[in-house]
């Protein structure tokens, strides 16, 4: 057994917008998934787990600077009093040297002092103790220390005179007092640069990114790694699957380990071993059951041949009979009729079983097929009280066997005629540049959903108690589809309970071709979903459900009809 193998889904399917390629991608590949997914938590987490880092860092460093440059301050102020304090008032005072002193001499940190620089404002004197500017103190600041006697400290921005680039740092500012017999009162400011400190936090910081790069890059390989550790076995088994749908039922995975990977191989290896199992006691019994069909067909042609000489004489002189025996002559040559039918179609059955069916093609229009198929059960269709309508509107040309073809038309058109309750019967075809098809459409008991495809089974009926009225084989539909895919092409059936059936029949037009659509809707164009009714609706106003073309229009000249 063979089973033609699956073929992967194309990334990018013709007609399908680029900006869908994307989202194809992820959805197409597990282990994109896991490595992006690892990627983008490791960066969420990593950014935020740097900033806040970052933040308790530069929030650590400035409260310990500022707790040092308060320090700093107070002692630096604290000198300057002194020294002005010291100042000998009994000599006449050059105050702008004696305050000019002072800045210099405070400013004058110990060994393990903070850097820093005074500034002395005041009686509109401005002194500094290096190249600081007095844009430096913050106007807020000034005005504070002019309202407080408390030592105030606050952030700025640290300007030079000499160029030096502008650095963020400190200010702390209070007030001293130069006695005398008119003390004056000065402000005194110690401005902190945090150039260190901002070197420390630049370099912390650059080692938090470049860890984070390192981690993410590390992470991701890591996340790589082991998806393709889980990936690899998952893809062993699905191509493992694809090869068993294939028909090779001899492919088994690797099995490497005792974890659930290796289970899983395991598991694979013992249902591929079932299954083959399973499919080889399968196709022995089918071939058993094929012969045995073939060779009872075979063997019962010479004695049915001599029974049917036998009743046909009988037949023929049963006007010599009692009423009795004559109704009996015809009954026994009914059912010899209907016995050798259905020798005939396991003869067939036979055949396709072997593949030894064979095509005789020739280019023909499908038009007449119908037509001499419709002739031919007219008086069936009279006897039902049924009539069918053929709409053809164009010449319907294709390369196929015309014996087979007539033989689906006929099962189709029989099937119909038996369950359309004297009901219209409309018969469609159409073709295009690549197929023709023709649907068979009764609006009789008609059939679930469901049962689609069970309609072709060998000997199916969707009610078994029905009685059939022209005595058919149950191998009909079944002998029609094989004849359908003996020719490349399709034989679908539609149903619903109580709104009837349609069966449609497709084939390419050169043989050997491949189907991609049909020319005709499977859906039946007069089908409603909510109608209160079942009635049909009339031909021309049917609309088109999934097929090429417009309506198909109802006239003299394209329409057929056998009317009982």
């Amino acid at each position: 057994m063979s089973v033609p193998a699956l073929a992967a889904a194309p990334i990018r399917p013709p007609g399908d917008p680029w900006w869908r390629l994307p989202a194809r991608l992820w959805w197409r590949s597990l282990p994109l998934r896991v490595i992006a997914s690892v990627f983008a938590a490791s960066v969420l987490v990593l950014v935020l787990g740097g900033f806040l880092l970052m933040q308790q860092a530069t929030s650590g460093v400035m409260k310990g600077k500022q707790d040092t440059a308060k320090n700093e301050a107070r002692q630096a102020i604290s000198r300057a009093q002194q020294q002005l304090n010291g100042t000998d008032q009994t000599a006449q005072l050059d105050v702008d040297l004696v305050l000019s002193n002072v800045v210099n001499l405070s400013a004058t940190p110990s060994a393990d002092s903070e850097q820093y620089q005074l500034l002395l404002l005041g009686q509109g004197q401005t002194i500094t103790s290096g190249t600081i500017m007095a844009s430096s103190i913050p106007a807020e600041l000034i005005s504070a220390v002019r309202a407080s006697k408390d030592l105030l400290i606050t952030p700025t921005e640290v300007e030079y005179s000499d160029g030096t680039p502008s650095v963020a740092g400190l200010a702390a500012g209070g007030t001293v007092t130069l006695p005398g017999s008119v003390a004056s009162t000065y402000q005194l400011y110690v401005i902190f640069p945090l150039t260190q400190e901002v070197t420390t936090l630049g370099v912390l910081r650059n080692a938090v990114v470049t860890t984070g790069v390192i981690l993410i890059i590390l992470l991701t390989f890591i996340a790589a790694l082991v998806s393709r550790q889980v990936v690899t076995p998952v893809r062993a088994a699905r191509q493992a699957a694809e090869s068993l749908a294939s028909g090779n039922l001899h492919d088994r995975m690797q099995v490497r380990g005792t974890d659930d990977l290796a289970r899983l191989a395991t598991s694979m290896n013992y249902m591929a071993s079932e299954l083959e199992k399973q499919i080889t006691t399968l196709e022995e019994l089918s071939a058993v059951q094929q012969r045995f069909v073939s060779d009872v067909s075979h063997e019962l042609r010479t004695p049915l041949t001599t029974v049917r000489m036998a009743a046909e004489v009988l037949h023929d002189a049963r006007e010599d009979f009692d009423p009795v025996a004559a109704r009996s002559a015809e009954l026994l040559q009914a059912e010899l009729d209907r016995f050798e039918a259905l020798l005939t179609d396991l003869l067939e059955i036979s055949r396709f079983d072997a593949g030894a069916a064979e095509l005789a093609l020739g280019t023909i229009d499908l038009r007449d097929v119908v037509a001499r198929v419709v002739s031919a059960y007219a008086p069936l269709a009279d006897r039902n009280s049924t009539t069918v309508l053929v709409h053809a509107p164009e010449p319907a040309l294709a390369e196929v066997d015309a014996r087979r073809i007539e033989r689906i038309l006929r099962n189709l058109v029989v099937n119909a005629i038996e369950h359309s309750e004297s009901r219209p019967i409309h018969i469609w075809v159409h073709s295009d540049e690549e197929a023709v098809a023709i649907a068979v459409r009764d609006h009789g008991v008609g059939f679930e959903a469901g049962q689609a495809k069970q309609v072709f089974h060998r000997f199916w009926r969707a009610d078994p108690a029905r009685a059939r009225m022209v005595g058919g084989t149950g191998l009909g539909l079944s002998i029609a589809l094989e004849d359908a895919n003996l020719h490349g092409g399709w034989l679908t059936a539609w149903g619903r309970p109580g709104l009837g059936a349609q069966f449609r029949l497709t084939v390419p037009r050169v043989a050997g071709a491949i189907l991609e659509t049909s020319p005709l809707p499977l859906v039946p164009r007069d089908y409603q979903p909510t109608a209160a009714t079942t009635a049909p609706a009339p031909p021309d106003a049917l609309d088109e459900r999934g097929g090429s073309g417009g309506p198909l229009a109802v006239s003299g000249a394209d329409t057929s009809a056998v009317t009982g």
